[in-house]
């Protein structure tokens, strides 16, 4: 339960109190400014609680949007502010200091909350309002020009504009949500929650997978029509989140993993059906999920590098600027990307009208191109910008390269040891065990060997800050080394089952890469450093796989490599949820996911 404090005197016919109610606050009323910190006093240290001029007038989303945002340990509008429990000491000082003010003559009560405001300003968020109204009014002309002003704006429209995301892709704009913003209101007003759409958007997608590995073209019709359901649905938790201002870190959590999840799962589905026509396109399938891995990881490298840089700008930037400021420019190159929402729409028309086979060529053709498109830019970006970057950006990069023992066994050593910079290195060292991998036949100990100079150049990524202009692209070049030689080992087994036991190793190491981005992203830090240690590091797993392919016969190591993807899964999956359900129930920060689209 919240709890708000009206300050001041009430206005006649004022509806604060009962607009107050309905954002689940318990209201009080204070007397005076004294009276108001005894009140605050008397409200537990773990709830929310509000301080609002008694004279208000304006919106309930104002209101909503002002004291109700779980992102913000503070916030305020005029005549209203609001502390979570974190922010609870300092909202005290704050009010004492009001207070003391009121007591000497300095301010009267009916200005107490935007005094208090006043004295938090540094550590305040101050939401943008836009049409909204939110006044105090000083006097009765005031105040009726205030409620005409509050008559003129419709604030239902406003909400519902504002839960569509800012920043989208073409298909999701036009195409979706025009109307999914309205299901996102029907599910808050039955008392729907983000988290509860976001599994119902996994479940969608699972039965699409399902229908998908019938192999039958009814099957594949089904499967075309319930992803673009499923993409509905996951628009339309997000779009809930906005409307109703439930944000979390375990939902922003689920979120971004299911959404991985929902994809991969539909690419195993696809390969299954395809399996049952006779035709074999799990190759195609990893290769579909390793590059958009991959992709995922440059683009999580480059933000973490570059968000909180010092003098990051370039000559390409500001082209790129330009062309944002032409409209039909900026959809071109937001649809060339293939966001999710655009692939996603690919994905399910090919699927219910073509081939799994067809549906994958021109997945990784679209995807190769937005990768070389996107990759190429930042490269660019790079080479011309001056950015001078921090210590947790070095420090968010070079957890990203999932380096384990081997790599830190070595780092010491290889302090001292005069080489290229690091982006050049991690693609030599790649290089050699994939070309190794591919270039000679299964059971050869030619991978052991490119697999060992890999290890070998693996301590590039700590033998110093990773400030470098290029030192992004390391933990993506890491990524496709190592999926790469997966693949490519698993093909060359050229036993049936070895591809499909690779695609769960890929998507278990994948899904670990992807939860450390997230709690990179939402400021929890890496995944523990004993974690990182028991799956091997990038370093570690490649060169056993190498290994396992030298040493076994191709049914073997096909068995070797699903134990191998039940124990990283298992490993990985249980920390992870330990994790973020616990963080959940500390009460970790709110965050929501207002970047580009996956």
């Amino acid at each position: 339960m919240s709890t708000a404090i009206l300050t001041g005197q009430p206005a006649p016919g004022s509806s604060l109190e009962g607009d107050l109610r309905s954002l689940g606050f318990e209201v009080r009323v204070a007397t005076d400014a004294a009276d108001a910190e005894t009140l605050l006093a008397a409200v537990p240290a773990e709830e929310r609680v509000a301080v609002v001029d008694a004279r208000f007038v304006g919106h309930v989303h104002a209101l909503r949007l002002g004291l109700t945002d779980p992102r913000f340990d503070a916030a305020a509008i005029p005549g209203a502010v609001t502390a979570r429990p974190a922010a609870r000491p300092a909202l005290t000082r704050a009010l004492r200091t009001a207070s003391d003010d009121a007591s000497n003559g300095s301010v009267v009560v009916g200005i107490l909350a935007d005094r208090i405001a006043e004295v938090l300003d540094s550590d305040l968020h101050r939401p943008e309002l836009g049409e909204l109204v939110a006044e105090v009014p000083r006097d009765p002309q005031a105040r009726n020009e205030a409620r005409q002003a509050v008559s003129l704006v419709d604030d239902e429209a406003i909400r519902l504009r504002t839960a569509v995301k800012s920043r989208d892709g073409f298909f999701t704009t036009y195409c979706i949500s025009p109307y999914s913003r309205y299901i996102a209101r029907w599910c808050a007003r039955r008392g729907l929650t983000p988290n509860q759409v976001t599994t119902a958007s996994l479940l969608t997608a699972l039965i699409a997978a399902g229908c998908a590995a019938t192999g039958t073209r009814a099957g594949f019709v089904a499967a075309g029509l319930l992803l673009l359901f499923s993409f509905v649905l996951d628009c339309t938790d997000g779009q809930l989140a906005r409307y109703s201002l439930q944000y979390s870190t375990l939902g922003a959590w689920l979120d971004a993993t299911f959404d991985r999840a929902k994809e991969y799962a539909y690419y195993a589905g696809l390969a299954l059906g395809a399996a049952r026509g006779g035709d074999d396109v799990w190759a195609l399938a990893l290769g579909a999920m390793v590059l958009q891995t991959c992709r995922h990881v440059v683009d999580f490298s480059f933000n973490e590098a570059n968000h909180d840089a010092a003098a990051n700008t370039s000559p390409t930037a500001a082209l790129s600027d330009k062309l944002d400021s032409v409209g039909w420019t900026v959809w071109v190159r937001r649809m060339i990307v293939l966001p999710i929402g655009e692939r996603w729409a690919m994905i399910a028309v090919l699927t219910a009208f073509t081939t799994p086979r067809i549906t994958f060529y021109a997945l990784l053709i679209g995807c190769a191109f937005a990768a070389t498109y996107t990759t190429a830019g930042r490269v660019l970006r790079s080479l011309t910008r001056k950015a001078q970057r921090t210590d947790r950006a070095a420090q968010a990069l070079a957890d990203l390269t999932d380096s384990g023992p081997f790599a830190e066994f070595l780092a010491r050593p290889a302090r001292g040891v005069r080489i290229g910079g690091p982006a050049v290195m991690a693609l030599v060292a790649g290089a050699l065990v994939v070309g190794a991998s591919w270039l000679a036949p299964y059971g050869s100990w030619w991978p052991v060997l490119g697999a060992a100079a890999y290890v070998l150049l693996s301590p590039v990524a700590l033998r110093r800050p990773l400030k470098g202009a290029l030192d992004w692209l390391v933990p993506p070049l890491f990524r496709a080394a190592e999926y790469g030689t997966v693949l490519v080992l698993a093909a060359k087994a050229d036993v049936n089952g070895a591809l499909p036991a690779a695609f769960g190793l890929v998507a278990a190491v994948a899904y670990h890469h992807y939860d450390t981005v997230y709690r990179i992203r939402g400021n929890a830090g890496a995944p523990p450093h004993w974690l990182v240690r028991a799956i091997g590091g990038h370093e570690g797993r490649t060169l056993l796989v190498t290994v396992l392919a030298a040493l076994l016969a191709a049914t073997d190591f096909k068995l070797a490599l699903t134990a191998l993807a039940v124990a990283v899964a298992l490993v990985v999956l249980v920390e992870s949820i330990r994790f973020w359900v616990t963080a959940h129930k500390l009460g970790a920060p709110a965050v929501h996911d207002e970047g580009e689209p996956a």
